[in-house]
């Protein structure tokens, strides 16, 4: 596309300016008009130079396929039925479904509309407004944190994986070199119990006995799979095995997003649709299962007198946002490779359903097997519920070494969850990497995309090795409240690393915000004026002409 300069005058405050315009439409653009329909000169390019093309879905089910794959990820398996069971069964669904209606869907339906309408990621995209800029450098920093951490999920599901295929589950039993005196497999008398229900915490599980023995499931855990230190101040070495495991998940990654949304729209058909085929084997299974439906029935059976108390509908919320992945900026990064008249609000609708859907479906996977687990145990459902990592990496394994053939539906369970989190994981990686060449000039778009996305993920790896060694809890400063695993409490520096990770992405949008208002000539009122005008793209020139074509025949 050409772009030229002609000379604009606004019929509003009469100030003339030269300004860039599209050549092939240069007829139709008006000479007089408001200041808002302007491209600002920033936006000029030198004649005759070939703007890049937007890279565009192949289908229009690449992309929704894509947003699936991303947003419903192991927080719906995990994380919604601990909290429905918490907060009331049935009960919960009320203040989750009012606030998908008047938060989750409407600011989904704003993220995708956004990237869309200006063919740009997380940060390019609010050229619409400038002064907000530093919400798209917020959402790159969060991203780049969920990278660098989620793909422990995925490391240590491989490493359950690989060693689910035994004759006899390796965290089934005692006697393994990695066990203590006090390991027991006799696991009924003992006293299980949650202390949180967080997305991200491994540290919240525990089984306590009087006599101090603990679960084989719980020893394989802590003491072969993570290897824990004596704290954080001992970070110890690095476990080879997760290393392979690391490495090779993250390979994988790679070989999904290397390049760009045309390999992603492929892989995503297999990574979004097979966790279904697993979770209705799994739910086929586990209805079969005794105690299946008193699990269900906990589940599900509403406490109508906890809609009064405030903490349901927080939960409530923080879900919504939390499984429909809303503020990382990876959705308006989809949404920039739509085409710009792409039906965006059925796409969400449709997509929201799945969401929602896959949540309350899961629960009823996971909670009938919990029922069975608790019916083994003859112990109360309440002290085996668990969300988070506690679920997919202690009471899950535990459900499963309990029934026949326990190596293939550990396996199974192990497949699934790696799915659902590789699709989470290359779709924030893509909306990271699409955020951040958005950014650099045309001449360095030229280069191999293949090998930016190398180096990022070479990068990232290298960061995750921290989360790889025995003092392992890196991962675990990503929280708000104070640091403690079972009696251990973290040093105060241990702390200070999580609020800086905190900080990092809240201080974007207001340190941005004051560099761009101190760095421009003017009066307050002219520099907001500036900051609070769109920065409108070559693509925009068609349909601001035909919106001011509109507005002249209506006058």
């Amino acid at each position: 596309m050409n772009i030229v300069m002609k000379n604009f005058k606004c019929e509003q405050c009469g100030k003339s300016e030269a300004v860039s315009c599209c050549a092939h439409v240069d007829d139709k653009l008006p000479m007089s008009g408001h200041c808002s329909q302007r491209f600002p000169l920033e936006w000029a390019e030198e004649k005759d130079q070939q703007a890049p093309e937007r890279e565009t879905w192949n289908r229009q089910l690449d992309f929704i396929m894509c947003c699936v794959g991303f947003a419903v990820g192991l927080g719906n398996v995990w994380r919604f039925p601990y909290l429905c069971y918490k907060n009331g069964g049935g009960a919960f669904l009320i203040p989750y479904l009012i606030l998908s209606i008047l938060g989750g869907i409407p600011v989904f339906f704003l993220e995708i509309s956004l990237g869309q309408f200006m063919k740009q990621a997380c940060i390019g995209a609010w050229k619409i407004c400038p002064l907000f800029q530093g919400i798209g450098i917020s959402s790159l920093v969060i991203v780049f944190f969920c990278n660098s951490y989620y793909i422990m999920v995925l490391a240590w599901g491989l490493y359950y994986l690989v060693h689910s295929f035994t004759a006899t589950l390796p965290w089934a039993t005692c006697g393994n070199s990695w066990n203590t005196l006090n390991c027991s497999e006799s696991f009924g008398n003992q006293n299980c119990s949650s202390t949180s229900g967080t997305a991200f915490n491994v540290s919240d599980w525990h089984c306590n006995a009087s006599n101090s023995q603990t679960s084989p499931v719980v020893e394989y855990w802590e003491r072969k799979v993570l290897r824990i230190s004596g704290g954080l101040d001992q970070p110890g070495s690095l476990s080879w095995q997760l290393l392979l495991c690391l490495i090779a998940v993250w390979l994988l990654v790679y070989f999904c997003v290397w390049k760009g949304v045309k390999s992603t729209g492929k892989v995503v058909y297999f990574t979004a649709t097979f966790p279904y085929v697993i979770l209705l084997i799994m739910l086929i299974r586990g209805l079969t299962l005794p105690g299946a439906y008193q699990g269900v029935l906990y589940y599900l059976q509403p406490e109508w007198t906890k809609l009064t108390n405030p903490q349901i509908w927080v939960d409530a919320g923080t879900q919504i946002f939390f499984s429909y992945a809303i503020g990382l900026g990876v959705l308006i990064a989809f949404g920039s490779f739509n085409h710009f008249n792409n039906n965006c609000y059925r796409d969400t609708f449709i997509i929201a359903a799945i969401n929602s859907s896959t949540s309350f479906f899961s629960g009823i996977v996971v909670f009938s097997t919990l029922g069975f687990m608790a019916a083994e145990q003859n112990v109360d459902i309440s002290k085996v519920a668990q969300s988070g990592p506690g679920l997919a990496f202690i009471v899950y394994p535990k459900a499963v070494s309990l029934m026949p053939f326990a190596p293939f539906w550990a396996a199974l369970f192990f497949f699934m969850l790696i799915l659902l989190g590789l699709d989470s994981q290359f779709a924030g990686v893509e909306g990271f990497m699409t955020g951040i060449l958005d950014l650099l000039p045309a001449s360095f778009r030229s280069f191999p995309r293949p090998l930016f996305v190398a180096i990022y993920c070479f990068l990232t790896c290298f960061i995750t090795l921290s989360m790889i060694t025995e003092g392992i809890f890196f991962f675990h400063t990503i929280n708000y409240k104070p640091l403690i695993y079972t009696t251990y409490v973290y040093p105060w520096w241990g702390e200070a690393i999580g609020w800086c990770f905190a900080l990092a992405s809240m201080l974007c949008w207001p340190c941005i915000a004051i560099y761009k208002l101190s760095s421009l000539k003017g009066s307050l009122k002219e520099r907001w004026n500036i900051l609070t005008m769109p920065i409108w793209s070559p693509h925009h020139a068609e349909y601001l002409t035909i919106d001011r074509d509109h507005e002249t025949k209506n006058t």
